[in-house]
């Protein structure tokens, strides 16, 4: 993204005025984090100029239970994050195959989000975040001070029933649950798993993790190996799973082992619901209509990427860090409503 969109967005996002107090959100606004792209989409789009992409099951996801979603990007100063996590209610951190070791990349714009969100709960405001898979990995690195803890396991087109751990039934996650959600959570192969990494037990402690993180469930890899596969922060609203919920409800790429059965969306579409009902809680918002407009994802149109060969079925690309929907005239305009907010905020 080049410097004048950095610039526009930044001085639209520090004018945040904030939400009214004790009523809940209902226009709820949740970021989902961008990564870099992967070696199929970029040998698959060799005319275009894509450095990043989201999965759209994610966007769905949020969506799905009710909110509307702003794609984040990597690259980007840490003013960038801060100011554009001010103005929404929670990010979705999304799964997906890069690296930790890229120079602001993927995990370099996690660490941003995790501290900044950390800052702006300790601040009074509620903001949560949500890791799925690679995004589960990310939260527990960032927070370990960017130090490796994961073990190699081998859990790829895996579902599985949850194995609760004692006193999950108190976590926020999951004490509101519906029975019939923990009964299927406990006994069907419903949590699709794809993942080459793992969190264990033993290494959580050995990595002082298990002071900041909460373990709600573990499973067993093909091998038979232990990881943990859902946690929540013990201080605050950050949660995370091993495991897709996503794909039950919108990845249906063939001879993946993804249940579509009703029991498996049940189960998934409460993890999407209870993540915005935390966003709800959030009382961020953008400074005004046309500023929140220009920065959803409804700017973005996805591809129809399983027909070409993709494990998802659709992703939506960005070129420059999504500075492709900026024409010049666009960005002259967007600076001139910056400067008219500000000259008439009272």
């Amino acid at each position: 993204m080049n410097s004048l969109v950095v610039f526009v967005i930044t001085l639209w996002l520090t004018i945040h005025m904030p939400g009214s107090e004790g009523a809940e959100n209902d226009r709820p606004i949740v970021g989902v984090l961008a990564q870099e792209i992967s070696s199929f989409l970029s040998r698959t789009f060799t005319d275009k100029d894509y450095d990043s992409y989201i999965a759209a099951s994610y966007i769905k996801f949020v969506e799905g239970a009710g909110a509307r979603a702003v794609p984040v990007f990597i690259n980007q100063p840490r003013s960038y994050y801060e100011n554009l996590l001010n103005s929404l209610d929670g990010v979705l951190l999304p799964g997906g195959a890069t690296f930790f070791n890229q120079s602001n990349g993927y995990a370099d714009a996690a660490a941003h989000i995790y501290q900044i969100a950390s800052e702006i709960n300790d601040n009074g405001t509620y903001f949560p975040l949500w890791g799925t898979c690679l995004g589960f990995e990310v939260l527990l690195y960032v927070s370990n001070n960017n130090s490796e803890y994961r073990v190699d396991c081998a859990s790829s087109s895996q579902s599985l029933p949850l194995e609760f751990t004692a006193g999950y039934e108190t976590s926020r996650l999951f004490k509101n649950a519906p029975a019939n959600v923990i009964n299927i959570l406990k006994n069907e192969d419903v949590t699709p798993n794809f993942h080459m990494y793992c969190a264990t037990v033993d290494g959580l402690a050995n990595s002082g993790l298990n002071n900041s993180w909460k373990v709600l469930s573990v499973n067993h890899d093909w091998n038979g190996l232990e990881f943990i596969s859902t946690i929540e922060h013990v201080k605050y609203p950050f949660y995370a799973v091993q495991f897709h919920p996503e794909k039950n409800l919108y990845e249906f790429v063939k001879k993946k082992n993804i249940s579509h059965s009703a029991d498996a969306v049940t189960y998934a579409q409460y993890f999407a619901d209870f993540f915005i009902s935390e966003a709800r809680k959030s009382t961020n918002n953008f400074p005004n209509d046309t500023v929140e407009n220009d920065m959803l994802i409804y700017n973005y149109a996805p591809e129809f990427t399983s027909k070409l060969g993709s494990s998802f079925e659709q992703c939506y690309l960005f070129a420059n860090n999504g500075s492709q929907i900026f024409t010049l005239s666009a960005k002259l305009t967007l600076l001139l409503t910056c400067i008219l907010v500000l000259f008439h905020r009272p």
